[in-house]
């Protein structure tokens, strides 16, 4: 395979919604290019690009996959991504690896959430970016109104290229307004005079010498037009819009003609930015040549069962060759390159070198994770962290066989470095191991995983909420503890006081002792005899917060009394105090954010209110309404599915840890009553 320069590289990502029609694209794109050799089907399980067998299994993108072609002279490196919301942290990934987002919409279906997400994010990140309307073939399409909608969702930006000839059962191919032949079809759908004017007008608006001709009333020439349109594309200020059916591929050929005549080369689009860690912490542009410092940045990272350890990246400046020593920027250590590859779905053809704008594959280097900058190292730069959306549900899980705790820790830390958007914790409170993904399929496809790749079986459970319990008003109490069993007795008398702290006060002890009523050597043994109190608690079998105890009396023995004996006295003094102060649980409470199409609005307000929630604020985005409110983590623990039930799938949420308040009474007895249900049980 011949090296072929920069700016003959075209990195293109394909994004939108779930059964958009995305993969069987890419399959008809590689067919034709020549790159494969029959059209592949993901109904069929023939796809290149869906190859792992979850995929198969599912008939969906799960994993983004790398795949190139050449057309016309020009490299084009693919990455098809997944259309679910539930794997998005792949499609974040690819985004960063390129300079131009498509946007595929199926012309059945329209605009969906993600089709939404993934442009926000593709338009945020300063990307090119193409919409491409797939699956002109079937039935009831509106192919006017669907170009209102896209303008309505998306921005006046959005402009046909390609107007269908024909739709449904009639679709005939598509026809080019820029570069229109000489006999226009008659079924043509659209007003093609009345949307070339349009597109030309937001092409010489980028370019001041053809702008000055066009107001002037003369003819500017197509392949004039064709170099504005290139820079109107780069910039964004032009979004094409096209069209095709995935069966026949019509329409396909024109989508690749367009990607290598006007999408950006790495050097002509998005502008990286690094920050040199040597110098002042400025941001600076990246060099995008083969003499400048190597540079690239991991998007994507898998352990495959058979080669082991697999990270993606992207070069942005500089050439690799040979075998050179790079510098990982997080794990500040050098790391030695043995084999480069270029992937081609699970294909992996290798490589002598790489020059920017190349998408390229390491084996076996197993400390370099997604978002991490590689470089020189004698020119050590850093680029941004990729930022994922955070995980919001949550499993607890536990091996079926004893003896594997060891071995799915250490798997599921792999997997972790594999996906961004998966976490793995152990709570410290309830001691259970934690897993927290996107969405149930989203922990779904990683526990399939898990048996599958490593041959580990868990069960599952809703994680404990940690509560926690506290004070509500000033107690105070007295304890003698007192045995004589013949020999040396135990004795100890203890006074507390106790009061509660404000919220986040944690614990506070003080000894009020003068007079010698307790020999400060046993004080220590008070505090401690409390402190274990504290960590397993009186009500619930939950830790114990924002008290603060005073030891202010007490007796002792000359010969009965020993650290034990105060140490016993002490918590028994404390638990009769703290059931006298009114003792109330605490419950984690969440801010959450809850994105949905407006006309849900108030049965998700009415849904959030019913769970306790208190909404805060509402803001409008675009179509969609974000409500903020604060509601008990309990409250959520099955939210996603609810949510998902009440908008057919197109809302989300996040949420985060905000603050522990007071549970109310009615279900505080219910807390207490099965806490000490379950320690019944145990004992």
């Amino acid at each position: 395979m011949g090296q072929c320069e920069t700016k003959d590289i075209r990195n293109v990502a394909f994004v939108g919604h779930g059964a958009s029609g995305k993969t069987s694209l890419v399959e008809g794109i590689l067919f034709k290019a020549g790159a494969t050799k029959r059209l592949g089907s993901v109904d069929d399980g023939t796809s290149v690009s869906d190859f792992d067998a979850e995929e198969k299994e599912r008939k969906t993108t799960i994993y983004s996959s790398i795949l190139h072609c050449n057309w016309r002279g020009r490299e084009i490196n693919i990455i098809d991504t997944p259309g679910y919301p539930d794997f998005i942290g792949n499609s974040i990934g690819a985004l960063s690896a390129v300079e131009t987002a498509i946007v595929v919409i199926a012309a059945t279906s329209g605009i969906q959430v993600n089709t939404q997400k993934m442009w926000n994010i593709a338009r945020d990140a300063g990307l090119a970016r193409m919409i491409v309307i797939t699956k002109m073939d079937g039935e009831n399409i509106d192919f006017p109104a669907l170009l209102d909608s896209i303008w309505n969702a998306f921005g006046p930006e959005c402009l046909p290229l390609m107007l269908p000839v024909g739709h449904g059962a009639g679709f005939k191919g598509v026809v080019d307004i820029l570069d229109l032949p000489d006999e226009v079809p008659g079924d043509v759908i659209g007003n093609v005079n009345g949307s070339r004017e349009k597109l030309i007008e937001a092409i010489v608006s980028v370019c001041d010498e053809q702008l000055e001709k066009y107001l002037d009333g003369q003819e500017i020439e197509v392949e004039k037009l064709k170099g504005c349109f290139s820079t109107a594309i780069a910039s964004g200020s032009i979004v094409p819009i096209l069209c095709c059916e995935n069966k026949e591929s019509m329409g396909v050929e024109e989508i690749v003609d367009v990607i290598v005549k006007f999408t950006p080369s790495p050097e002509e689009g998005l502008a990286r930015m690094c920050v040199s860690i040597e110098g002042e912490g400025d941001e600076k542009e990246v060099e995008v040549s083969k003499s400048a410092p190597f540079s690239a940045q991991v998007f994507k990272s898998i352990t495959d069962p058979f080669v082991g350890k697999l990270s993606f990246f992207r070069v942005f400046s500089g050439m690799l060759e040979g075998h050179p020593e790079i510098y990982n920027v997080r794990a500040k250590k050098n790391e030695k390159i043995g084999h480069m590859f270029k992937t081609f779905g699970k294909e992996q053809q290798e490589i002598e070198s790489a020059i920017p704008g190349d998408i390229i594959t390491m084996s076996k280097v197993e400390d370099i994770s997604v978002s991490d900058t590689l470089c020189d190292p004698h020119a050590i730069v850093k680029f941004r962290d990729i930022k994922f959306p955070n995980p919001m549900v949550s499993l607890a899980i536990e091996p079926k066989s004893r003896g594997a705790e060891q071995k799915i820790s250490e798997t599921l830390n792999r997997l972790v470095a594999e996906d961004s958007t998966f976490r793995v914790s152990r709570d410290v409170q309830t001691h259970e191991l934690i897993i927290t993904g996107i969405s149930n399929l989203h922990l779904d496809v990683i526990l399939s995983r898990l048996k599958s790749r490593f041959d580990i079986d868990v069960k599952t459970s809703q994680p404990k909420i940690p509560y926690k319990e506290t004070i509500t008003s000033t107690a105070s109490s007295q304890y003698k503890h007192k045995k004589q069993t013949g020999g040396r007795g135990q004795y100890g008398e203890v006074y507390l006081r106790m009061e509660p702290l404000e919220r986040g006060g944690g614990f506070e002890f003080v000894s009020e002792i003068v007079g010698g009523s307790i020999p400060s050597q046993y004080v220590p043994a008070v505090e401690k005899g409390i402190r274990e109190i504290l960590a397993k608690g009186v009500l619930s079998n939950n830790p114990i917060v924002d008290v603060k105890v005073a030891l202010y009396d007490g007796s002792f023995h000359n010969v009965d009394s020993s650290e034990a004996a105060f140490k016993i006295a002490a918590s028994k003094a404390f638990n009769l105090a703290f059931n006298d102060a009114k003792p109330v649980l605490l419950e984690p409470v969440v801010n959450i954010e809850v994105t949905i199409p407006f006309e849900f609005m108030g049965e998700i307000t009415g849904n959030l209110s019913s769970r306790r929630g208190r909404v805060q604020g509402v803001d409008s985005f675009g179509d969609l309404q974000v409500i903020k409110a604060s509601i008990p983590m309990d409250e959520v623990k099955n939210y996603e599915t609810e949510l998902k039930s009440m908008t057919s799938g197109r809302g989300s949420y996040t949420m985060e840890f905000s603050h522990y308040d007071i549970v109310p009474p009615h279900l505080n007895h219910a807390i207490v009553a099965q806490a000490k249900k379950e320690s019944e049980t145990v004992d």
